[in-house]
């Protein structure tokens, strides 16, 4: 069977990536629409009520118009965009800890945000399991390749080579804080200290766990006494054995490079490690992802794959 497949904002990162890497695959007819065609709103309605799956790849209000284009059809829709991610009616698009019957079976499912995808896998799963406080305040310390910023950003650092850090999200509203506290199950959103450095695509997201901090609180001291490093990498190896797409390193290993300046190969798996200090009392907990990939264009082929009915991995580069 031939899925009919419209992506709605192809000419930007994700959306080109999307279409190059789908245009072979034979489970898949592309719809394409020219230069003159892809602002017209007319044309993009016929083209979202004709496919069968349509992937958005738009700024969030553009996102929002074209679901309202696309009602009263029956396509099914991959946003990739932040603007349904918590949204009523929408299913998370991250089958590892939602679950791949939720997205085969839903009609609208939203693409997690890339540090997002690094947060809840880390910390996630070890709320869920009583292995870390879901009150406890956490903090998220990630960097990401400049390609997250779109071709804006990534034509400032191509023109300016001495940008050696970028930070931002300073007002700490930063989008991406709605979905760390929902789906991570948690009683207060994260603090969050996203950066940019120039290499072009990798991602780091890191969250600390100060087991000796957590321990001078009483609402918190019975949870965590016995808790140590090597717990919270025994519960996500658990988590994720079954999973082809994220992987734990072993406990003893730590890798010393883990984001290369001049990497452009895009990879749609994501690695967790779990490092610790032989007395206990810290952990440091680390998700490296390409934001290309399983922060953007892995995950929503992952989840197109998953919604056809077809082999989760086909066409991921792992």
């Amino acid at each position: 069977m031939t899925h009919r497949i419209f992506i709605d904002g192809a000419a930007g990162t994700t959306g080109l990536e999307i279409r190059d890497r789908l245009k072979d695959r034979e489970e898949f007819e592309l719809i394409v629409l020219d230069d003159a065609q892809r602002k017209d709103v007319s044309a993009r309605q016929e083209a979202l009520y004709e496919a069968d799956v349509a992937v958005l790849c738009l700024p969030d209000d553009a996102a929002r118009e074209a679901v309202k284009l696309a009602e009263g059809s029956n396509t099914r829709i991959i946003d990739a965009s932040s603007a349904h991610r918590v949204a009523d009616g929408w299913t998370y698009g991250f089958p590892e800890l939602i679950g791949h019957d939720k997205i085969a079976n839903a009609k609208l499912v939203s693409n997690p945000g890339c540090y997002p995808t690094g947060f809840l896998a880390l910390v996630a799963p070890l709320v869920q399991a009583g292995e870390l406080p879901e009150i406890w305040p956490y903090t998220v310390n990630a960097v990401s390749g400049y390609s997250g910023g779109g071709n804006a950003l990534i034509e400032r650092f191509k023109a300016n080579p001495d940008i050696a850090f970028r930070t931002y999200g300073l007002s700490l509203e930063h989008k991406h804080l709605r979905e760390m506290q929902r789906y991570a199950g948690l009683s207060s959103a994260p603090l969050f200290s996203p950066s940019v450095v120039p290499a072009y695509r990798g991602m780091l997201v890191e969250v600390p766990v100060p087991f000796s901090e957590m321990l001078r609180f009483s609402e918190l001291k019975d949870r965590v006494e016995a808790t140590h490093a090597y717990d919270l990498w025994v519960e996500l190896e658990w988590f994720f054995k079954r999973s082809d797409v994220v992987k734990v390193t072993p406990f003893a290993e730590k890798p010393a490079e883990l984001l290369l300046r001049d990497c452009t190969d895009a990879n749609d798996g994501m690695t967790l490690t779990v490092c610790g200090d032989q007395a206990g009392t810290q952990a440091r907990l680390i998700a490296r992802l390409d934001n290309l990939g399983k922060g953007a264009s892995g995950a929503a082929i992952q989840n197109l794959n998953i919604m056809c009915g077809l082999e989760e991995t086909t066409g991921l580069r792992l």
